[in-house]
């Protein structure tokens, strides 16, 4: 079998946690036998060298239309269905807050996709895309595809909700590398070291986060790159920030091992997740974890992890302060090495190729 894994034509220069679910499920079904090849959106692609396409980010689907189109071959979507409402029309500051603040969830989405073209630079795929608008794009992508891959079923009835079809669905979970984040040595943990490893923006929340800790006992490091529509976001964070915050640009996967053995707490107080991947990799090293309560995370971590409110400063630090004061949650680590790898996510991936093409 040889597929194709068509993502977003950012994906390495603009690095999230797509491009590690992109990457790591390629490398474990090319471990598996299969031939799986990471293409971007604006290459060209022979699809008579494919016997399905996989694609991956269903809010950007200007690209899926284009090749979907196309290609005329069977295609599953990892649909990572993120639903930024809350943050563009509540939370956003200055003119696009104010303008995206009168506009649907799909609305918005169209707004920033022709404006990444527009103004960013981004290549527009599917010229169909500009008049069939984001509901129709996608409500015709979903009706063509053969299957779709959402990381958790409140993904999938979230989708459902907001796009009501029959379609065929396989859960396929995030994951992590349980070679890479091994937690053997455990060193000792420094109950005072907080980390959040994730890109810089309002999304993210590290605003929030940084007025929670200014100023307390707790030595804050804030790992990643700012977007690169976000860099005045940025800028007011390292503004803002005390002496006992620490910002360090994006490190690859390997070299957050020593942050995550050492701190006592991850924090990822997002205004949306679909899962946060650096809170999976974190918890498999023996951090403590604090996430909001937005998205789709309580499928994952249930009980085992501190929630915040990502609105609030104070809550944040409450968290913060109890997953600090907390043991180790080996329970937690014992379910993700048993449900949330990237092996078990390529086996899953390969069951929903074989009924697609079935």
């Amino acid at each position: 079998m040889k597929v194709a894994l068509i993502t977003r034509s950012t994906l390495y220069t603009v690095r999230g946690g797509d491009t590690v679910q992109t990457l790591q499920t390629a490398r474990h079904l090319v471990d598996m036998g299969i031939t799986a090849e990471v293409r971007l959106a604006n290459e060209h692609i022979n699809y008579d060298e494919y016997d399905l396409l996989h694609f991956f980010n269903l809010i950007r689907p200007a690209d899926i239309l284009y090749h979907s189109r196309k290609a005329h071959k069977p295609y599953v979507i990892s649909t990572i269905f993120c639903d930024y409402t809350e943050y563009d029309k509540y939370q956003r500051k200055g003119v696009a807050g104010r303008l995206l603040s009168f506009f649907s969830a799909d609305g918005i989405e169209y707004i920033k996709t022709m404006a990444r073209c527009i103004v960013g630079g981004d290549k527009l795929s599917s010229l169909a895309y500009a008049w069939k608008g984001q509901r129709n794009s996608i409500k015709e992508i979903l009706k063509r595809a053969a299957m779709i891959l959402p990381n958790s079923e409140s993904e999938y009835r979230r989708l459902l909700e907001q796009y009501p079809c029959k379609i065929k669905y396989m859960v396929v979970p995030n994951g992590t590398d349980q070679q890479m984040f091994s937690n053997i040595s455990r060193p000792q943990k420094d109950d005072n070291l907080v980390i959040c490893a994730a890109r810089i923006e309002g999304i993210k929340n590290q605003l929030n986060l940084i007025h929670a800790l200014n100023n307390t006992r707790f030595k804050l490091v804030i790992i990643g790159d700012h977007a690169p529509n976000q860099a005045g976001y940025y800028e007011v964070c390292r503004r803002i920030a005390a002496d006992n915050i620490t910002f360090i640009d994006q490190l690859p996967q390997a070299q957050l091992v020593d942050y995550y053995s050492r701190a006592k707490v991850h924090i990822l107080p997002s205004w949306f997740e679909t899962t946060g991947l650096s809170s999976i990799e974190a918890a498999l090293m023996g951090c403590n974890i604090v996430i909001s309560d937005r998205g789709d995370v309580r499928e994952y971590f249930a009980d085992d992890a501190f929630y915040c409110d990502p609105a609030s400063p104070q809550s944040i630090l409450a968290a913060v302060e109890a997953a600090a004061a907390a043991p180790l949650n080996e329970r937690l680590q014992e379910r993700i090495l048993q449900k949330y790898t990237w092996q078990q996510a390529a086996i899953q991936t390969f069951k929903a190729y074989q009924t697609a093409i079935a």
